[in-house]
């Protein structure tokens, strides 16, 4: 439906134009040109990470990852399993097996204990894990200290999922560079958007230039079209790393509006004693690209909270349903309890967008009036 207010629209600066009108005036409309260079080196900069290479999404760039990391037929991959699909499906797309990792409670990631006995498990059987994939859920950083201690500890790579995450921080770093490759998603409903989009990151220089082979049909360096391997489609454009740039410039300013939105939620409906949100630890800062709550009242639910905002022409969605639950992954093992599934059942996202105004006042008495 047609709402009056959505969940996490675009929020355009005007900056963007700029760039956009370079791009049309030197002509560089192909997947090649000064903005997408620029925007890489404006991305190293903002999050610390040495090298990034810009893609067409943030799927793009977890496949992308997953075969820089050398992921292939069989290999087994331990997944968070609260996460949009799009974690989970490029593991598949290498031939792999994805193994689901619950969440714990207080950041509702990737749940450390789970992940070790899903370690331990599979060391046991003689089939080491290949990679971990984390997510720092709704721009809340996962609890990294135990999570990078174990996949050192037993020499697994880690691929950081922040899709949701440009600007948190965990103890004072930006998210994205902690892994071995971390990846960022550009899409229309992100803090920040190229249209569609992705980035992959990175501090070692070989898994970006091997992604960045593969993102470009894997041509060979040769006069003519020469190729060895199967090579993807997978560059960003230099139109759209124009919208980036002018994206970028304002990043600061849209993480300290999407935390305004959480306080004013936070303020307008924590005194309710059906509703928790999702917990920020002092040692982390959350770019709360969605405030998420968590309905626990015997009068009301999450589901009907969300008929009320949706009578009102104001969109809503509940917490992911995790990937152990969903019909195309339900007969895959999981690792951990059930947190996730109750965070799903309980679990509702509240309008977020950082152009977001007075029209809060209106989503929290309709939430409000629900009790």
């Amino acid at each position: 439906m047609a709402y009056k207010i959505y969940l996490s629209p675009p929020h355009m600066s005007g900056l963007e134009m700029k760039y956009i009108q370079q791009a049309f005036d030197s002509n560089w409309i192909a997947p090649v040109g000064p903005n997408i260079d620029a925007f890489e080196a404006e991305l190293c900069q903002y999050t610390g990470s040495k090298y990034a290479l810009a893609v067409s999404s943030g799927t793009a760039a977890i496949h992308l990852a997953l075969l820089a990391l050398g992921v292939g037929k069989d290999d087994i991959i331990l997944c968070q399993s609260l996460t949009f699909v799009a974690t989970a499906n490029p593991i598949i797309y290498v031939g792999a097996t994805p193994v689901f990792i619950d969440s714990e409670a207080v950041t509702w990631n990737m749940c450390p204990d789970a992940l070790e006995d899903a370690i331990l498990h599979y060391l046991q059987t003689g089939k080491k894990p290949k990679a971990v994939i984390v997510v720092h859920l709704y721009g809340m950083p996962a609890m990294l200290d135990k999570i990078l201690y174990l996949c050192k500890t037993y020499e697994i790579a880690l691929i950081e999922d922040a899709a949701e995450a440009l600007g948190s921080e965990y103890k004072g770093r930006k998210l994205g560079a902690f892994g071995d490759i971390g990846i960022l998603s550009f899409n229309g409903n992100k803090i920040i958007t190229t249209s569609g989009g992705g980035a992959m990151l990175s501090d070692n220089e070989k898994y970006i230039e091997k992604a960045r082979f593969l993102a470009t049909q894997a041509r060979e360096p040769a006069r003519h079209y020469e190729h060895s391997e199967v090579g993807y489609n997978y560059r960003m454009s230099n139109v759209c790393a124009g919208i980036g740039r002018g994206q970028l410039e304002v990043i600061d300013e849209r993480v300290a509006q999407r935390r305004a939105n959480f306080w004013f939620y936070q303020t307008s409906l924590g005194q309710i004693s059906g509703i928790n949100f999702q917990e920020e630890r002092p040692d982390v800062f959350s770019n709360r690209w969605l405030t998420a709550i968590i309905v626990n009242d015997k009068e009301t639910s999450s589901r009907q909270i969300q008929a009320a905002l949706s009578g009102h022409g104001i969109e809503s969605r509940p917490v992911w349903k995790p990937m152990h639950c969903q019909p195309l992954y339900k007969t895959l093992p999981l690792f951990g309890g059930s947190v996730s599934e109750r965070l799903f059942q309980y679990g509702i996202c509240l309008p977020s967008g950082s152009n977001l105004s007075d029209q809060r006042k209106l989503v929290a008495r309709i939430v409000s009036d629900c009790f």
